[in-house]
């Protein structure tokens, strides 16, 4: 939902989309023809739809050095290209699955499995925002096996395929070695 109208009542969900409400009161007080030609002047759709993805950053937790669950963390980010199970992670931090598992939910909200998932997506974006790396082999660099394995991940957590979000967020730098370090 870019914009809310309920009567009495605006509000919008950030500065395009104020952009996007203003359009909604001139389309209703002065009809769609001025708020089109208005649209076009600055260089804007008239009207988007509300259901595309919102392109919002997850914050990381801060992570205890001193926390076995919060290491094993700070470890997987740094492999984030290779297998890593979760028992693996478990006896990295010297406990138990269970015990684990029940840990990571209490400083993440999330299953391990998740999370890195998770993680692995988000470091999909970067690279598609910073390199030129074709998407096969940028999926291998985080963990997936192909593009096609990233693709449905990607889509569920971006809300688009890899392409189009490099499409609007890639630079075409092809700067590689500062993200896979």
């Amino acid at each position: 939902m870019l914009y809310i109208d309920d009567g009495d009542i605006l509000t919008s969900g950030g500065g395009a989309a104020g952009m996007d409400l203003g359009l909604h009161l001139i389309r209703s007080w002065c009809g769609a023809e001025v708020a089109n030609r208005l649209a076009k002047g600055m260089v804007v759709p008239p009207h988007r739809p509300g259901g595309q993805a919102q392109y919002i950053e997850s914050p990381m937790p801060e992570l205890d050095e001193g926390d076995p669950v919060s290491e094993t963390m700070a470890w997987a980010l740094t492999r984030l290209d290779t297998a890593l199970p979760v028992d693996e992670l478990a006896r990295r931090a010297h406990m138990s699955r269970r015990n684990y598992d029940r840990r990571f939910r209490e400083i993440t909200g999330a299953a391990p499995g998740t999370w890195l998932t998770h993680q692995r997506v988000i470091r999909a974006q970067q690279l598609l925002e910073s390199t030129d790396l074709p998407v096969d082999e940028i999926a291998r660099y985080c963990g997936f096996s192909s593009s096609a394995a990233l693709r449905p991940h990607f889509r569920r957590q971006v809300g688009v395929t890899p392409v189009a979000y490099r499409d609007t967020f890639g630079t075409r730098l092809g700067v590689l070695e500062p993200m896979l370090s």
